[in-house]
């Protein structure tokens, strides 16, 4: 369990002030393994406000499967080696060496099997 018992003073990376994030917001990121902001609460608001991103716009209506005012384009892929079969894969994440990745034959049968 994270317990922290002092604010931080954290510089943005936009205007290079200092902020203060606090021991409740450092509770509250820790607890969503969240990293720690590195935006101050105003270049936040401004860069939020510059995507016109209402916090939830594209989940209005349970419309979920849509691109409502954000489209992050293609998604980049990396490639991997089936730790089953031994092809080459290509997958949405890049592959740290520490769990093993399949390819998508491999991996429906692995999901199968559970």
């Amino acid at each position: 369990m994270y317990s922290a018992t002092t604010d931080k003073a954290l510089t943005c990376v936009d205007c290079n002030q200092e902020f203060s994030f606090t021991v409740s917001e450092q509770q509250f990121y820790a607890d969503r393994q969240f990293s720690e902001p590195r935006r101050c609460p105003a270049c936040r608001a401004i860069r939020k406000a510059s995507r016109g991103d209402s916090g939830n716009s594209n989940y209005a209506g349970g419309d979920y499967g849509t691109s409502r005012g954000y489209d992050r384009g293609p998604r980049e892929m990396f490639s991997a080696t089936c730790a089953s079969c031994g092809r080459e894969a290509q997958v949405p994440f890049r592959p740290s060496g520490a769990k093993p990745v399949y390819c998508s034959d491999c991996f429906s049968t692995q999901r199968r099997s559970y």
